[in-house]
């Protein structure tokens, strides 16, 4: 057992560690329970990241990124949460890190509307 802790301890640590390096970047988007359709987003919070107001292109362009993966689905049902999260998580990735060599950790939330 005292293995399995360490193992998680590592990860958090990582994970910590990570965070205070490239900081963090939220994707928050609302989907209609009814129709599948976006109600809201993507909005992009940025927790120690960047300071928004001196990079709103670099958001901006995050964001317009985050829209295009929304944007291959006709309606987003629950079955597609997980693909459409990867798929922000991946794509906003590539994007900043082509941009500016950073790894922030990306966390996309779907709320139903």
């Amino acid at each position: 057992r005292p293995v399995m802790i360490d193992a998680i301890r590592s990860d958090c640590e990582k994970a910590m560690h990570a965070l205070s390096q490239d900081g963090l970047i939220i994707v928050v988007v609302g989907v209609s329970r009814e129709t599948g359709l976006v109600t809201s987003g993507p909005e992009l919070i940025s927790r120690g990241f960047v300071y928004v107001r001196e990079n709103e292109e670099l958001i901006s362009g995050a964001r317009n990124v985050a829209m295009n993966v929304l944007q291959r689905y006709d309606r987003i049902e629950q079955s597609d949460w997980t693909s459409v999260k990867n798929g922000i998580k991946d794509e906003i990735h590539n994007y900043l890190f082509d941009l500016i060599k950073r790894n922030p950790m990306i966390l996309p939330i779907i709320m139903e509307t």
